[in-house]
């Protein structure tokens, strides 16, 4: 483990350090919790190194952050919000004045004010949660509708770039390094079948049919901090994806990852289905809150959830094509399974799609 220590006197806490652990379940940036002593009151706050090898470059990454997050504090102020520093994540400056500081090996470090009484969830247990994820990314879209100055840094290039996606998709399947095309061609034909969907968020975007707006581009369950009392979505976390993108991507994912009772690489797909009572939720918590959606917008919301899902399956089969070497597998066939079941939840989906219109419309 790194000296937290040493870490944490990188920042202007002014407290005295006193101990300092391993929080939280990501997978991607090293996070502590660390007590300081402050003029004799314990107070907690996150450090958190940024991982370089997956964000290349996290300088200007930390620049969206701080302009995110002090955008978020201006607005919510300005509404005369309460809790305003509970509501959105708080950087602490480095000594120098940065919003992020470096230690002798070159990592990048940043601090966060540690937010009580909330804490976030690896599964959903209710569509009560559901509103409340939902209604909370809804707000951060909302809290940086008007975000000033130039679009924000592009973390990770091309990210939901589904055009892209499906050049790379494509290319794989030219390839076909190990020989595997053969056995899933089943799977490469669905793909491309759809290929036209691929096109309609990116190329409506380029067109100005879909406004860029600022989007937090990871809307998993657990990226939101839940009141311990009263269950309420506080505040988004895990910034690092940040970036210009559309709504829909951010609604969209959070259909794929909220309304199936199966596990992403579950292999029986029978058991992958996209429950309507949790569609629902996340249309009401979104919708309540997104009210600057424009028609276009509001009319791609269900196809948002088939687009995502659909994005995310040709994701997992381009890995399995090529070797396996950005997905972490646990058996020779886990992409294929992950791919399998993205497939099952999309045709769910295009079942439903009447039904989810419908929905959409009422809220």
């Amino acid at each position: 483990m790194f000296h937290l220590k040493t870490i944490a006197q990188l920042f202007d806490l002014r407290a005295d350090y006193v101990c300092g652990s391993s929080y939280g379940s990501g997978h991607i940036n090293d996070t502590y919790r660390i007590d300081v002593d402050q003029a004799g009151l314990r107070v907690h706050y996150i450090l958190q190194r940024v991982n370089s090898n997956v964000f290349k470059q996290p300088i200007p990454l930390m620049e969206n952050v701080l302009r995110v997050t002090t955008e978020a504090l201006r607005v919510l102020q300005e509404e005369n919000c309460k809790e305003a520093y509970r509501r959105t994540l708080t950087l602490i400056p480095a000594k120098d004045g940065k919003p992020y500081a470096q230690d002798a090996e070159g990592n990048v470090w940043r601090a966060y004010t540690y937010i009580d009484r909330a804490r976030t969830y690896d599964t959903i247990e209710s569509p009560l949660q559901c509103v409340e994820v939902a209604r909370a990314f809804g707000n951060f879209q909302k809290l940086g509708a008007n975000l000033p100055g130039k679009p924000l840094f592009e973390t990770i290039p091309d990210f939901h770039n589904t055009t892209k996606r499906l050049e790379t998709f494509r290319a794989a399947v030219a390839a076909d390094p190990l020989g595997r095309a053969k056995s899933v061609q089943k799977e490469i034909d669905w793909f491309l079948a759809r290929e036209a969907d691929c096109h309609i968020v990116v190329n409506d975007l380029a067109s100005g049919k879909l406004p860029l707006r600022v989007t937090h581009n990871d809307t998993k369950l657990n990226n939101v901090m839940l009141d311990d009392v009263t269950g309420k979505g506080i505040c988004v976390i895990d910034l690092d994806t940040t970036m210009p993108g559309s709504s829909l991507y951010d609604f969209g994912d959070m259909i794929r990852t909220s309304t199936s009772p199966a596990a992403e690489d579950e292999k029986d797909t029978s058991l992958v289905t996209m429950r309507m009572e949790y569609f629902e939720a996340l249309a009401k918590g979104y919708c309540e809150a997104a009210t600057f959606l424009t028609p276009r917008e509001k009319e791609l919301l269900p196809f948002s959830g088939k687009l995502l899902t659909m994005e995310c399956g040709m994701r997992f089969l381009t890995d399995y094509l090529v070797g396996d070497t950005y997905f972490k597998i646990r058996r020779p066939e886990h992409n294929l399974d992950r791919t399998r079941t993205q497939i099952a939840l999309v045709e769910s989906i295009e079942k439903q799609m009447d039904a989810m219109q419908n929905v959409v419309a009422r809220y």
